[in-house]
């Protein structure tokens, strides 16, 4: 049986009153929480993630089975105005307190999450924790994980994890029993293109009665995928646990307003709340000044890819047509090459400045499916981006 990937649309980790059936004989729950992104731009991801591991913790899951990954840089950030709180939603309670911290900072990093993944103990045995997962054949795993992300990568603070590097660990993982069931929940742009193309005997095309079953939950609307069709049925709080503790409820109130904004547009919108709200002049050309360079810097890195688009292909209408396609990402070799050339001389997406980069990547996907070479991409990149 092939590995599928499942698209849910649901918020699933607001699931928390389904009931549950406890995984097959006698395994455990193991959950890994990673919120890859740093800054209070970027609030909400460690926001959600903390909201994550409160579920699974009043759900009875302990903290010895629980990893969570986040830089915490939010709860006491300058710009909090409730200093030591996060909320996940208007008017919601404090997802914060209480929250494990068992990576954080700079050992926020796709090592650390791959070698938590393993269960290599050794590679994180100086770093934070050193918890990583025990899990073993009868448990159920549940990931989580929530950032920006491209075609073939979720970003970390200052690196970013490759599709080719987490189909590895997963391979890793099934070929060494770590898990009966794994779900995967992707928050992401482009989300969906980490989980297209692993091997088809990853979900037990060998001889076994009870092979593992692994499956990818996105909120890719438009990837076109299917489930596997016993995983899929199954009810998401077998990954989350099932102890209710009815004396510290998680309260979900009401929003009467949901005031929704595209992520790349966030970091604007919250400029343009600050600026609202100042009555300081200084202050405000100082705001002024950020959101101009931040739309600058977006028009910069779009009027970029289209000049490296035009020199590669020597045409307009082959570069329009370049820009306007969505091809699917095969040839890994020659995107992150062309990715990391990008990332080195154009624009670096971890500065927040130029997050929109991210953004652009479909367009290297493009070009490398479409059969241009590798060098050609590059000195195009450097012509532009350099020149």
């Amino acid at each position: 049986m092939a590995l599928k990937v499942a698209v849910f649309l649901s918020c699933v980790l607001g699931m928390s009153t389904l009931t549950l059936e406890e995984p097959e004989d006698g395994g455990k729950h193991w959950v890994v929480i990673v919120a890859g992104s740093n800054g209070w731009y970027n609030y909400r991801h460690q926001a959600d993630a903390c909201h994550a591991y409160q579920i699974v913790h009043q759900n009875g899951i302990p903290d010895e089975q629980i990893v969570v990954m986040m830089y915490d840089d939010i709860a006491y950030s300058d710009d909090n105005p409730t200093k030591g709180i996060i909320i996940n939603r208007p008017n919601g309670t404090d997802v914060y307190k209480g929250v494990l911290k068992d990576y954080t900072n700079k050992d926020v990093t796709p090592d650390t999450f791959l070698a938590v993944l393993r269960g290599d103990a050794e590679a994180v045995k100086n770093k934070g924790s050193g918890k990583v997962l025990q899990s073993g054949p009868k448990d159920h795993v549940f990931v989580y994980f929530t950032d920006h992300g491209g075609p073939g990568i979720l970003a970390f603070p200052d690196d970013d994890l490759k599709v080719q590097h987490l189909n590895k660990t997963i391979r890793y993982m099934y070929h060494h029993k770590k898990y009966q069931k794994m779900v995967f929940y992707i928050e992401a742009c482009e989300s969906g293109s980490m989980m297209e193309n692993l091997p088809d005997d990853i979900n037990g095309r060998f001889e076994k009665r009870n092979p593992p079953q692994a499956v990818c939950v996105s909120k890719e609307a438009h990837q076109h995928q299917s489930c596997d069709a016993s995983i899929s049925h199954m009810k998401v709080m077998q990954f989350q646990g099932s102890k209710r503790n009815s004396s510290t409820p998680i309260s979900l109130p009401p929003v009467d307003h949901y005031d929704l904004t595209p992520s790349p547009d966030v970091p604007l919108a919250i400029m343009k709340r600050k600026l609202m709200a100042t009555n300081d002049f200084y202050e405000a050309k100082a705001i002024v000044k950020e959101m101009k360079a931040h739309l600058e810097a977006r028009q910069l890195i779009q009027e970029s890819m289209h000049k490296i688009m035009f020199v590669i292909t020597g045409s307009k209408e082959h570069a329009n047509k370049i820009l306007s396609s969505r091809l699917s990402l095969r040839n890994y070799d020659c995107y992150e090459s062309a990715m990391d050339h990008f990332k080195k001389h154009c624009f670096n997406w971890h500065n927040p400045l130029y997050e929109y980069a991210l953004r652009q990547l479909y367009a290297l996907v493009n070009v490398c499916e479409t059969g241009y070479p590798v060098d050609r991409i590059q000195l195009a990149m450097d012509e532009v981006c350099l020149g």
